[in-house]
This record gives C-alpha cells, sequence and structure tokens, in this order.
C-alpha cells in the first residue's frame, strides 16, 4: 500500500502545471464492504481516452525528454490494488488535473 501511496503522489507532484501551485488532496471513505482512497491534483490531467492506457507497463502519454520516470508506476499501482481484491480507476481533464480512485475491500481474503 505505501507504494502505491507514494506512486500516485509522486505523479500528482510530477506531473504538476507550471501556472499554478501544485496541490494535492489525499482522502479515503468506507463505502459499504470498500475503502476507497481517493488522490486528486490540480496538474496536467490527461484526455479521459487514455484512462485505461496510462495502467499499462510503460505506457507514456508524454516523452521522457518532458518527463523523468520508467512509465511502470500506474502498472505497478494497478497490480497492488488487484493482488488486495481491489481496482483502480482514473479520470482526467486536460490541464485541469487528475483523480484516482482506488476501491479495496474491507476486509482481506486469502486466496
Amino acid at each position: 500500500m505505501r507504494q502505491l501511496l507514494q506512486n500516485l503522489i509522486a505523479n500528482a507532484l510530477k506531473f504538476h502545471r507550471t501556472d499554478a501551485a501544485a496541490l494535492v488532496r489525499v482522502d479515503a471513505k468506507i463505502r459499504g464492504p470498500l475503502c476507497q482512497i481517493t488522490v486528486r491534483d490540480n496538474g496536467i490531467g490527461f484526455e479521459q481516452k487514455h484512462a485505461d492506457r496510462i495502467f499499462k507497463i510503460f505506457e507514456r502519454l508524454h516523452g521522457r525528454e518532458e518527463y523523468e520516470g520508467t512509465g511502470i508506476g500506474l502498472a505497478v499501482c494497478r497490480k497492488i490494488a488487484e493482488r488486495h481484491g481491489g481496482r483502480i480507476m482514473a479520470e482526467g481533464i486536460p490541464n485541469q488535473g487528475a483523480t484516482f480512485t482506488v476501491d479495496l475491500p474491507m476486509t482481506h481474503q486469502v486466496p
């Protein structure tokens, strides 16, 4: 879980807009049998049509010359969420920010 949150917060800070101070908000709520964690930022965002693509390993929406990174951070987040019986989703609006939502079961079931 630490790696998942570190990756999401690091991305929120890395993909900040140059015309505004970075703002990152982390929230958690209990929603029935799930714990829902949300990481929201006011960064560069992305077009919603890329929401699934960003979770694929080595997929990048921006070139290496624009932003550092390996292209595995969000793939790792997805794997962590799935290994805990949960899921991760992304919503973005270009030049307005991104929201990552992680739904995890309140009780962990051993396979």
